[in-house]
């Protein structure tokens, strides 16, 4: 019951953070400097939320998914492959202990997007422009600015999913 109370309130939590925390993230929501060849798309934070998820291990973070039409449409089809101009993005927080909530039972019951972390990932479907990774292009940005690992290296982990596409995330309407 803990759980599916946790989970409730992530996924509120989340979801209204991924609306309406835009400029306090440190990253812009404007076009940045290149990735591999691809920029942060203008207006991206308010895609359609795909999914929410809580990275346990090194990364321990919450996470809002995020996709432009084109992306939600490929979910919403339940697409074998998803259609070139796809992009899900992830933006990522430190998840912190609701002060009110805690004080309301007694202990940390409710968890809420902290400080954003681990900049904001795309992956960019291109089947003709990324071949070797699957027709998927995999950026990430800092503050606005390029960085982070070679798709590469983000493809390799992707590899794991190839049946739906290299996609982790399941779409939760």
């Amino acid at each position: 019951m803990k759980r599916i109370a946790l989970l409730l309130v992530t996924v509120s939590a989340v979801a209204g953070v991924a609306v309406s925390l835009a400029a306090g993230s440190g990253q812009a929501d404007k076009e940045a400097a290149a990735s591999r060849g691809f920029t942060i798309p203008s207006g991206y934070r308010d895609w359609r939320l795909i999914s929410v998820a809580h990275e346990e291990g090194t990364l321990n973070d919450l996470r809002g998914i995020l996709g432009n039409d084109a992306a939600i449409k490929g979910f919403r089809e339940k697409r074998q492959t998803f259609p070139d101009g796809a992009i899900i993005a992830r933006v990522a927080w430190d998840y912190v202990p609701l002060e009110e909530s805690s004080k309301a039972f007694g202990h940390a019951q409710s968890f809420v997007a902290g400080p954003p972390k681990n900049g904001v990932q795309f992956m960019v479907k291109d089947s003709k422009k990324y071949p070797a990774t699957g027709g998927w292009g995999f950026a990430q940005f800092n503050d606005g600015k390029p960085g982070g690992e070679s798709a590469e290296i983000c493809f390799s982990c992707h590899q794991i999913v190839k049946a739906r596409d290299f996609v982790f995330n399941r779409y939760a309407p």
